[in-house]
């Protein structure tokens, strides 16, 4: 199956649960585990760098934070998670670490956008589908997290 699985993890709840369901398939195919956190590099975040200094090094803590503790939660569950924290656009960046890393699939959560969301996003939201070469799993099976690490108890040992 998998040999190498790359979680996208935000901390968000849509990260959450690709991070969940990234778990549960490396765990069943015995698969190598990286987990990529993107501090989104957009203009707005430059322009805010330039004016005050600073909110940059403010995300990069605050993502590194949730990192840590995604890192943390899986390496408890058993598995050795290799972890990156980067700035740049999420599309490509998950595409480059992908290749990188040699994956052969990526797991992301999904996050609901309005119409109008979508239609301003325009190219700069570049589809990740366009910047990776591996299966991509589009992860929406929320569950608790009792029944995560039940679940995540009860597969075993890698075949």
């Amino acid at each position: 199956m998998y040999k190498r699985i790359l979680l996208a993890y935000d901390g968000s709840l849509e990260g959450a649960v690709a991070l969940r369901e990234g778990a549960l398939l490396a765990k069943h195919s015995g698969a190598a585990v990286f987990i990529l956190s993107v501090v989104p590099d957009t203009g707005g975040v430059r322009m805010a760098e330039g004016v005050h200094g600073g909110p940059i090094a403010q995300q990069m803590d605050r993502y590194r934070d949730l990192l840590d503790r995604g890192v943390d939660r899986l390496t408890r569950l058993g598995l050795a998670p290799v972890a990156r924290l980067v700035v740049g656009e999420p599309a490509r960046t998950i595409g480059a670490f992908a290749r990188e890393v040699r994956a052969d699939l990526v797991v992301v959560g999904h996050r609901r956008r309005k119409m109008l969301e979508r239609w301003w996003s325009g190219p700069a939201g570049a589809y990740l589908s366009d910047h990776i070469g591996c299966t991509l799993l589009i992860a929406r099976n929320a569950i608790s997290d009792e029944a995560f690490e039940s679940q995540f108890e009860s597969t075993g040992s890698p075949p």
